[in-house]
């Protein structure tokens, strides 16, 4: 992004740095056009908001969690006589795995109104046939307020997945919803021993192969 420069941590603007081509990700910068495309805070007496802001809290945290210093030595036949350092993000794919695993143990939660503060506060509802609030969710847990419909059948959310084509060794257990599959039998035609003719154009022949189709069953 044009307006993101590198970090301004100390030490990483020398002319050694620039050399090496050394940029450290701006997490300051990327913090601040956060907030601002999430646009204007609302109420704090709207449920809504309050979970909105939390789970945005958590996630921001999540990617401040994989910061770390990378260093590269440069030096004669491979010493580490001179260092320059930066500040790096882990892969997008490691923060992932980490909100994931919190989406799994996400918490459920209502409100209570904070009387001293004058504002909602998120409680995990309390149990059947108890008056009394559940305990508040942690720093780190992802938190939700309705549960998800199910997508295994047909609804006004979903078609649901019978009929669906999956893959048995990736997807069948999971998209067909512990029913089962069908497994089928199919002629499909290829496009085969192709070869440039001149010119310029590609001819191929029509191959055809067996191939076995995997759908949820009903």
């Amino acid at each position: 992004m044009e307006r993101c420069t590198c970090d301004d941590s100390p030490g990483l603007e020398s002319r050694q740095a620039w050399q090496w081509g050394v940029c450290g990700d701006n997490l300051k910068y990327s913090t601040k056009f956060l907030n601002n495309f999430l646009g204007p805070k609302r109420g704090s007496k709207d449920l809504r908001a309050r979970v909105d802001a939390h789970n945005t809290h958590v996630g921001i945290k999540a990617v401040k969690s994989g910061l770390r210093t990378t260093c590269k030595c440069h030096g004669v036949s491979g010493s580490c006589a001179v260092r320059t350092c930066w500040k790096q993000l882990s892969p997008f794919r490691e923060t992932g795995q980490v909100l994931k695993l919190r989406h799994d143990s996400a918490v459920k939660v209502s409100s209570a109104t904070n009387e001293a503060l004058g504002r909602l506060e998120l409680w995990a509802p309390a149990r059947a046939g108890s008056s009394t609030k559940g305990p508040a969710p942690r720093p780190g847990d992802l938190v939700y307020m309705e549960d998800s419909p199910s997508f295994c059948r047909p609804s006004k959310y979903s078609p649901g997945t019978a009929g669906r084509v999956c893959s048995r060794e990736a997807s069948c257990s999971s998209l067909c919803c512990g029913r089962g599959y069908d497994t089928q039998s199919r002629l499909v035609a290829l496009s085969c021993h192709c070869q440039v003719q001149w010119c310029c154009y590609v001819e191929c022949q029509q191959c055809v192969q067996e191939e076995l189709v995997y759908t949820c069953k009903h």
